[in-house]
């Protein structure tokens, strides 16, 4: 099963009671993580197979000079917005469903246009 499907399901089916209140916001937020850097790696290993063993961060620096500026932006602010939810701070919320539905929309739209700029070369 992949990590979108996977995320679908928990937020389809997230129950919450008082011994799992912001946890599963929390896993899927590290789901759609996951789903991103993956395609991330999986672009790089068509395009600059070098650049797929790298460190995300390092990965995500080379993104605009091969996809564009406006793609790299968005790719950043995803991850950097996920990344920021999948970890607790006792002075923050968990995000919402909502939030977690548009970062899945979002993710999967980047997927996309990153399997799209693959196939051009």
């Amino acid at each position: 099963m992949d990590l979108l499907s996977s995320t679908d399901r928990l937020l389809g089916s997230a129950q919450v009671t008082n011994s799992t209140t912001g946890v599963w916001p929390r896993a899927a937020a590290l789901l759609l993580r996951l789903a991103l850097e993956e395609g991330l790696r999986q672009y790089w290993r068509t395009v600059r197979p070098e650049l797929a063993r790298c460190p995300t961060h390092a990965q995500a620096l080379c993104l605009e000079s091969y996809t564009g500026a406006e793609l790299a932006r968005r790719w950043s602010a995803v991850w950097s917005g996920l990344s920021k939810a999948c970890h607790y701070h006792s002075y923050e919320l968990s995000p919402t469903a909502g939030e977690l539905r548009a970062w899945r929309d979002e993710v999967a739209a980047l997927l996309g246009a990153l399997t799209r700029k693959e196939s051009q070369g």
